[in-house]
């Protein structure tokens, strides 16, 4: 049996790629924290009245910035794992789904929670609860530290 490190795929060592896809992953995740700081910048404009939010353009931005920066680290795990996306493809909540009940049941109620308050709410119905969509982008936060702890 070959070690890891003397087995060749296309002429790059093993540990060659597990590192190159490691960096590649801390890449995404760094991109996907920065999503999340946008949203949380941009949640801030739509000023608070009372328990709603005045201006729902800002959430509705703030809600897709928060799940985008979600699936952006999905991606990573995914790639990490051998799983890549088309990326001409439109990303669907059932390919997630599909392939995260594989790997971590506790993350993908998680996804289904900001699936449903960010994305669909959210951005697309201007949903402007400031709990509900507070306890959404916290739960958005705890998928990306239960993702980067897989790295």
């Amino acid at each position: 049996m070959l070690m890891p490190e003397t087995s060749r795929r296309n002429g790059i060592s093993y540990y060659k790629m597990i590192t190159e896809k490691k960096a590649e992953g801390k890449k995404s995740f760094d991109l996907a924290t920065r999503y999340l700081d946008n949203a949380r910048k941009e949640l801030a404009l739509a000023k608070k009245n009372g328990k709603y939010y005045e201006d729902t353009k800002h959430v509705s931005m703030a809600c897709g910035a928060a799940y985008k920066g979600t699936l952006v680290a999905l991606d990573a795990i995914l790639l990490l794992r051998g799983i890549e996306r088309e990326k001409k493809k439109k990303a669907s909540i059932e390919f997630y789904e599909y392939h995260l009940a594989k790997i971590d049941k506790k993350i993908l109620h998680s996804l289904n929670d900001v699936y449903e308050i960010l994305h669909l709410a959210g951005y697309y119905n201007e949903f402007n609860n400031v709990k509900i969509i507070l306890l959404a982008f916290q739960e958005a936060e705890n998928i990306l530290k239960k993702l980067k702890g897989m790295l």
